[in-house]
């Protein structure tokens, strides 16, 4: 069984945003703090937020660890086969651990979510008037950001009372404190496009410590607080884009959260669609001109391929 690690505190680098594992403050690394503050930002992990059993961890109670754990020990010691001097070796690496907190599903006020862009945000959801949210990170947020890339968005939701909450470098904690804290009242969407969690990865080659698992928990903790915002409201949840080259261990830790969070469609409120194929040649790269060289942002053409891939799905559940 694989052996769970507790850690006291994990950074993020690819956000700047520093992960504890309980309610402590961390403190943001210099340069990273919101607009206009100066200095480290604290970030206080906020509290846990509800997560849909179709993607929750199985978290052991105290008695289970303990009753799992003599169990193994009575297995071991009763062993009589050639392997009995492995099992005695790798014994704690058979053992039941007390679960780590998982800061990716909780209401934590992340960098992106201070200062101008969050209240901004708040203030478009006052005032209402939309039928279309979209939501996420960068990859989200740069539709609009140049002349190119806003030609497409005009192209496939110009005719559509847009609002895109999403933010660049953000991540599903960040999202969900967002919509806690006023992005998410004030306003009854329609339809939802959300598209979060690859900043919650750590980069290629998995440089940050979150399980697949524990970002898919995020994400569905995304969901159901949007559900729970916007009862009403149909929500196209895509699938994490591919990131980085074919055989970067990113690729694989994606394609696990993809896998968990597909069970989110229930057909009626939840719709997922994995369109990150549609960006990749028979090899697995990134279509020329399609992203960028970085290999996770579209171009003005990915955009074009993204708008393509959901105009028929989202006009079908605005209606």
């Amino acid at each position: 069984m694989r052996r769970i690690h507790h850690a006291c505190l994990i950074l993020l680098t690819v956000t700047g945003l520093a992960f504890a594992q309980g309610p402590p403050a961390a403190t943001a690394p210099a340069g990273r703090g919101a607009p206009g503050r100066g200095g480290p930002v604290p970030i206080v992990i906020g509290p846990s937020a509800p997560v849909p059993p179709e993607v929750a961890i199985p978290r052991p109670t105290p008695a289970d660890i303990d009753q799992v754990n003599q169990a193994t020990r009575r297995l071991i010691d009763s062993d009589n086969s050639p392997a009995k001097p492995l099992l005695a070796k790798f014994e704690p690496l058979l053992m039941l651990q007390k679960p780590r907190f998982n800061v990716a599903a909780t209401y934590t006020q992340t960098v992106q979510r201070m200062g101008p862009r969050h209240e901004g945000f708040v203030e478009i959801a006052r005032k209402g008037d939309i039928d279309l949210l979209l939501h996420g990170d960068s990859i989200t947020d740069w539709w609009v950001q140049n002349d190119a890339n806003k030609a497409m968005f005009d192209k496939y939701f110009g005719g559509i009372k847009t609002a895109n909450f999403a933010i660049a470098g953000d991540t599903t904690q960040g999202v969900l404190w967002g919509l806690k804290n006023g992005e998410g009242q004030g306003f009854q969407p329609k339809a939802i496009m959300l598209m979060i969690g690859t900043n919650n990865t750590g980069g290629t080659d998995n440089a940050g410590t979150m399980t697949a698992a524990e970002i898919a928990e995020g994400i569905g903790a995304v969901v159901l607080e949007m559900r729970n915002d916007f009862p009403n409201a149909k929500i196209l949840l895509l699938a994490v884009f591919p990131r980085a080259l074919p055989g970067d261990s990113v690729r694989d830790k994606i394609a696990e959260i993809n896998r968990i969070i597909a069970r989110l469609d229930d057909q009626q409120h939840v719709f997922y669609l994995d369109i990150g194929p549609r960006f990749l040649d028979d090899n697995g790269y990134f279509l020329s001109g399609a992203f960028r060289p970085d290999n996770l942002h579209p171009e003005a053409k990915g955009y074009d391929i993204w708008g393509a891939a959901v105009k028929d799905k989202l006009a079908e559940l605005m209606k």
